[in-house]
């Protein structure tokens, strides 16, 4: 069993919390950590890019002029990459960047992000935090007081408007739903902050007694 210290939202220690490291993993993947995130990285591309080629390009495909007997040097097609208004050499063509990789090795490259969090003593939860409205500055002054203002990513049970919209324009800040957590979020952040109900549902979803 590891465990994850609880603050309050003044950023002083009340507690922790245990969790079963076996469930998490037991150790960390180097290897399955780096393809996740490769993973999710490439998925980001868009890979609409487009230029056109010679074959793109309005023009007569007929030879400029002949081949021989002009004391030019010889030239082909207007379309040539080499003339302006020609086609570009070598075009780029919308590419898929996609890749794959099945649900259980997600789940299990999430869970060893937030075991490499817990034993780098860089995850923790927070407790009591009320905002019954949305407001950047105590919310903010509470990352501070944690020592999470470099960034972090804040889990809660479910989407909170009020937490989100509190803290959605703070840089480097990440909120969002704990079942929606994956390796690239949690290991490009300093700080990976559960709320306490959060953090029980988290260990809910790694035991299996919850559907993600």
């Amino acid at each position: 069993m590891v465990n994850v210290p609880v603050y309050n939202p003044a950023g002083e220690k009340i507690g922790d919390e245990p969790i079963d490291e076996a469930a998490l993993g037991g150790q960390v993947n180097a290897a399955l950590l780096k393809q996740a995130v490769v993973m999710y990285h490439a998925n980001l591309r868009q890979g609409t890019v487009a230029t056109k080629g010679r074959s793109d390009v309005e023009g007569s495909t007929r030879k400029i002029y002949r081949q021989k007997g002009t004391g030019r040097a010889r030239m082909g097609t207007i379309r040539t990459p080499i003339r302006r208004g020609g086609g570009m050499a070598h075009a780029k063509r919308p590419q898929e960047y996609r890749q794959a990789m099945p649900k259980k090795m997600r789940r299990l490259a999430r869970n060893q992000a937030v075991l490499a969090k817990i034993q780098s003593a860089d995850a923790l939860i927070v407790d009591g935090l009320q905002l019954t409205e949305p407001k950047t500055a105590p919310f903010a002054k509470m990352l501070a007081a944690l020592r999470a203002d470099r960034g972090c990513v804040f889990a809660t049970d479910g989407f909170q408007p009020t937490l989100y919209k509190s803290g959605r324009n703070i840089p480097r800040t990440e909120i969002t739903d704990v079942a929606a957590l994956n390796a690239r979020q949690i290991l490009s952040r300093r700080k990976l902050i559960f709320t306490r109900e959060a953090f029980a549902r988290f260990r809910r979803m790694v035991a299996g007694a919850e559907a993600e």
